[in-house]
């Protein structure tokens, strides 16, 4: 039986990246983007530097891509493969508006990669996970990045905080579905800038006011290597200097 392995959608620069380097320190990791350009130098990165990894360009808002995506996972590692971690992090549609000035369709679109994008990945790596690995140390893991707008929705964030509501919802019931069954599966609120290249310039007057990605990474290991006996279904990361 070949070794469980993690995967991780939205391993884009910045958060994505920086866990995929982290899991990939133990599991060969599979990566999913929406383009080439994006994983690339990432499997390269993990590759030079010890490690297994490979990437599927992907539209997880798409149950076909989602489909031929753990076909090609198959292919690659074993039709007996398993999952131990799994980590949705793929950006919602952000953009601030008067309510009054936005489309239903604007307001609704939110809901294809928060939501839409989430459920094909969860059906499709939840499928995968066995208590009972071979090779498994710790509790198989779903994870899913929220956001400030998962717990209140900002004036003008209608839409993004409806779909941001939505994925802990869903968490929360997958949480008490599957944790009997000795799978983790954690929501965590991302709530802060993090500090990456496209946030170069805000805050610079405040030292450390932005989130550091590698330290979002050790805090998802963390809810990774949780026994079945203290799981943790949420927790939340925010800079000191952040008002809540």
């Amino acid at each position: 039986m070949s070794k469980p392995i993690a995967i991780i959608a939205g391993a884009g620069p910045g958060t994505g990246s920086a866990i995929a380097r982290r899991f990939a320190q133990i599991y060969p990791v599979v990566l999913l983007a929406r383009s080439n350009s994006s994983l690339d130098p990432l499997v390269k990165d993990i590759t030079q530097s010890g490690g297994s990894a490979i990437g599927i360009p992907i539209d997880v808002t798409s149950p076909n891509s989602m489909t031929s995506a753990i076909e090609e996972i198959k292919k690659k590692f074993g039709p007996e493969t398993s999952v131990a971690a799994s980590i949705y992090n793929v950006a919602s549609k952000f953009s601030r508006k008067p309510f009054l000035e936005t489309s239903a369709d604007e307001f609704l679109g939110s809901l294809e990669p928060s939501i839409k994008g989430a459920f094909n990945f969860a059906q499709a790596t939840l499928s995968l996970m066995r208590v009972d690995a071979e090779g498994g140390k710790y509790p198989p893991t779903l994870i899913f990045t929220g956001a400030t707008a998962s717990l209140k929705g900002g004036s003008g964030l209608s839409g993004f905080a409806m779909s941001k509501f939505g994925i802990r919802a869903m968490s929360q019931s997958l949480a008490r579905e599957f944790g009997p069954k000795g799978i983790h599966v954690s929501h965590a609120i991302i709530d802060g800038i993090i500090d990456t290249e496209k946030t170069k310039g805000f805050m610079e007057d405040i030292p450390d006011s932005k989130i550091d990605p590698d330290w979002i990474a050790e805090s998802y290991w963390f809810l990774h290597t949780q026994p079945r006996t203290s799981f943790t279904h949420e927790l939340d990361l925010r800079p000191y200097s952040e008002t809540w």
